[in-house]
């Protein structure tokens, strides 16, 4: 039985003429058996998914050649080998709008730059909910064609099963009373839209400063807060609530644009449709960080409850939940999650750096020694040429640069499998310290990118370590 690589590499070699020159595995879903690839060749590179799921596949490649053709920025799709489990779409590259966002809070700062990211993103998401959707054909979704009542006893079941019954008592009777009564009042908010499901800034990729979406197979008929409330409630981003307050003033004005909206109702339905986003995410991460026990989620735990925490201090609904808002209210009691916020104990860093081998390899004054040093003089340098000498490896021209040349794609694919291998090893140990560097001639430009490119997918792949980036060589902008 052949692996899902040679399938992958068939259709690449059936869509761009050559055999890829490398295939390396660039994310594997958290939350099912979905497997993503980058292939490469000099004919350029494309991501290759293998999933077991033939409906979800084919929900997927329905919606993506459907928002393709309403013109919204989604992955063209290049083949498809339906029978094993296979296609190949095109590669929208590794930065998320989380990984900006993380990188922004990782400064201290929130610029601008990152608000008109979330504005353009809610702009699209109005694209997919009222345009897209109107003929969208629903018999192609998977699991289910519309969120519906069943759709959020799922998630509430999910939340109490795998979340609240692990930690707190309470009366099955009494909160199988209160999800009838939730169920019952989102229910009137009516499934008229196309609802994206997982929408959340890890799965909008950033190109030139444009927003890219991809993950969209779970799309079906539902309201138009859920997805509003997704994104903006999102654990990993962390949004201020103010900045949330702004983005959804933002949305709701893009979205009388197109329809009409009583504002009034649309809130109401929309706090209570961020309240069971917020219950289904802990469901989640009760699942697959209490249950399964993977670390990522374990450590996600405390934000979502965050959030839980904030809802319950500053929003209603005009539904009376009585045992809910009791075990709601005992959840943001727990000690078990309440950690000191400065506390980076235990927490694996990865410190990633670029230099000039004019001035050698810097030490290494941590006190571990080991580590890795990447030489990218052999990459194509854009400081010869007289156009790009005043920029860095961080600015859209240089970036453009190097996206566009294949041999480095296939440079930065082989030194992330080589850290991802340790970083796995350091977990498992419980090390603390990981140093990556790479030089080039005059640390600007080469070094500068692959240190950049690697950092955020270390952040995409790892939300649970810290990565620190220095580049000494430059000004930071």
């Amino acid at each position: 039985m052949k692996s899902p690589q040679e399938y992958l590499r068939k259709l690449y070699h059936d869509q761009f003429g050559q055999w890829p020159k490398s295939v390396f595995l660039i994310h594997s879903s958290g939350g099912s058996d979905r497997k993503y690839y980058r292939l490469v060749s000099g004919a350029g590179s494309a991501i290759g998914a293998w999933n077991r799921v033939k409906e979800e596949n084919r929900a997927f490649l329905y919606f993506s050649r459907h928002f393709r053709s309403a013109g919204l920025p989604v992955p063209a799709i290049y083949s498809d080998d339906p029978d094993n489990d296979v296609y190949l779409i095109e590669d929208l590259g590794d930065i998320s709008l989380l990984s900006i966002v993380e990188h922004a809070c990782n400064k201290g700062t929130f610029p601008e730059s990152v608000r008109d990211l979330y504005q353009q993103t809610l702009k699209e998401l109005i694209c997919f909910q009222v345009i897209a959707g109107k003929s969208l054909d629903y018999s192609h979704c998977y699991p289910r064609a519309e969120f519906d009542d069943r759709s959020m006893y799922w998630d509430l079941n999910y939340f109490k099963y795998y979340f609240l019954k692990l930690h707190v008592p309470f009366n099955e009777e009494k909160l199988e009373d209160d999800f009838r009564t939730l169920v019952s009042y989102l229910g009137q908010a009516g499934t008229t839209w196309f609802m994206y499901r997982d929408f959340q800034a890890r799965n909008i990729l950033i190109r030139d400063n444009q927003p890219y979406f991809i993950d969209y197979q779970g799309g079906r008929k539902g309201p138009l807060q859920y997805d509003v409330a997704s994104l903006l409630f999102q654990v990993k981003a962390g949004l201020p609530p103010d900045f949330r307050e702004e983005l959804l003033e933002y949305y709701i004005e893009e979205l009388t644009r197109h329809i009409s909206v009583d504002q009034s109702s649309f809130r109401q339905f929309y706090k209570g449709f961020a309240l069971i986003r917020i219950l289904q995410v802990l469901g989640a991460y009760g699942f697959r960080g209490l249950i399964e026990k993977k670390p990522h989620f374990q450590l996600s735990i405390p934000g979502a409850l965050a959030n839980l925490e904030w809802w319950m201090n500053h929003e209603q609904i005009p539904v009376n939940l009585p045992e809910l808002m009791k075990c709601l209210d005992m959840l943001t009691r727990l000690d078990d999650y309440r950690k000191p916020s400065d506390s980076n104990a235990g927490i694996l860093t990865v410190a990633i750096s670029s230099f000039s081998y004019k001035n050698s390899i810097p030490d290494d004054h941590s006190g571990y020694g080991g580590g890795f040093v990447f030489d990218c003089r052999a990459l194509p340098n854009p400081g010869r040429e007289e156009q790009y000498r005043a920029y860095t490896g961080k600015d859209p021209v240089i970036i453009k640069y190097f996206e566009d040349r294949p041999e480095v794609a296939e440079f930065l694919g082989n030194a992330r499998n080589l850290v991802i291998q340790s970083i796995d090893n350091y977990l498992e140990r419980g090390f603390d310290r990981l140093t990556v560097q790479f030089g080039c001639t005059g640390g600007q430009h080469r070094s500068v990118y692959c240190a950049e490119r690697l950092s955020a997918i270390l952040r995409e792949k790892y939300p649970e370590i810290i990565i620190k980036v220095d580049h000494p060589m430059i000004i930071t902008k």
